[in-house]
């Protein structure tokens, strides 16, 4: 999983890069410190992993993961090259979904590109440049498809439709998310690469005093309103504290949340975010050798599952041995009690695999 994180400059975007990631992305108080994309991969934390792991005292214990690309703010005038626009716009065409970093805190010491605090503003701002971008995209898509129907082949005349569909809600200034297709129309949409089409999480960038009662914060609710049209994800962070609790251990940084009020750390808000809005789910692997998390679309088939471990163990899958984490747990962590109390089955390839099933996949090729 690979995502973007975007924004106008100094909105606080390497800052959040840096505090997750400890990769150390150069983060400064002038516009286009970023230029290339820094990416940093964080794991994802899963206690069912760390309890599998301490059960077989595996030799190898694998996470999720999830890449993070820290691409450079972006300003008006982004789609017609202003602030080397194009080349960060490409970068954002390269992920999965945007996390979209806006600033919803007064600070005299931290400039603002515009000038002023306005949430709103700032993200139809980058909402126009992306906009501009898929519009030119699609103009040349769409005067092709026409080219090529000169002919009389009408068969590419269901992928104009939709071609011209989008670009009507774009020329209104309204974003691609917010369109709904179906099954068929949908793998074509994603296949244009639209930036307004990706999926977005709304980081509202809070003050330090401001964290514990981010919901109360008035330029937070104005970022979730926009979401909430939209179908997108929000979720408030102050960047400053995820930077200092970076530098702390595990004990060190549940005392600093508990002082501060919170339950959870801005990060796991994230990852919990990113794996609700792109419908990502994963399932364990467990044994003396390794114990693993594998991130798989929810929906996915044991067969496809299987081939996320291997494309051999897809191409000859027999069936899957399963069992519900939760079962595993209540059952001791015995395999042998599992199959006692019938908690361990046998699926076949119609099987939609459920987060948290630890499976064994049995192949023949």
């Amino acid at each position: 999983m690979k995502l973007g994180i975007v924004g106008l400059p100094n909105v606080g975007k390497s800052t959040l890069f840096n505090a997750i990631t400890k990769a150390g992305a150069e983060a400064a108080n002038y516009p286009f410190c970023t230029i290339e994309p820094n990416v940093g991969v964080v794991t994802v934390p899963d206690p069912r992993i760390t309890k599998l792991h301490e059960i077989y005292n595996s030799k190898k214990t694998v996470y999720a993961t999830i890449e993070f690309c820290d691409i450079a703010g972006l300003v008006k005038g982004a789609s017609k090259g202003e602030g080397l626009g194009n080349k960060f716009l490409g970068h954002i065409r390269e992920v999965e979904a945007i996390v979209h970093v806006v600033r919803c805190f007064a600070d005299d010491n931290v400039v603002h590109v515009e000038g002023s605090i306005n949430p709103v503003r700032d993200i139809e701002t980058i909402d126009t440049e992306l906009i501009l971008s898929d519009m030119e995209i699609l103009e040349r898509r769409i005067a092709k498809t026409k080219s090529g129907m000169k002919g009389g082949d009408k068969s590419a005349m269901p992928q104009l439709n939709i071609m011209e569909r989008i670009y009507e809600r774009l020329g209104e200034g309204k974003n691609a998310r917010g369109m709904e297709f179906d099954e068929e129309e949908e793998p074509f949409v994603k296949s244009l690469g639209l930036l307004s089409y990706k999926p977005v999480i709304y980081v509202a960038n809070v003050a330090e005093d401001e964290v514990a009662s981010a919901d109360e914060n008035p330029y937070v609710m104005a970022v979730k309103d926009i979401a909430e049209k939209e179908g997108s994800q929000v979720v408030a962070i102050c960047a400053e504290i995820e930077a200092e609790m970076a530098e702390l251990d595990d004990e060190e940084r549940a005392e600093f949340l508990a002082e501060l009020g919170i339950e959870e750390s801005g990060l796991d808000k994230l990852i919990k975010a990113s794996y609700a809005l792109l419908n990502l789910i994963s399932f364990l692997t467990a044994g003396e050798d390794e114990c693993r998390a594998w991130t798989i679309k929810e929906g996915t088939k044991a067969p496809q599952a299987a081939g996320k471990i291997h494309t051999d163990f897809e191409r000859g899958f027999i069936r899957a041995e399963t069992i519900a984490y939760d079962k595993f747990i209540e059952a001791g962590g015995s395999m042998a009690a599992c199959r006692e109390k019938g908690y361990l089955r046998s699926e076949g390839k119609e099987y939609v695999v459920k987060d948290g099933d630890i499976i064994t996949f049995l192949f023949n090729v």
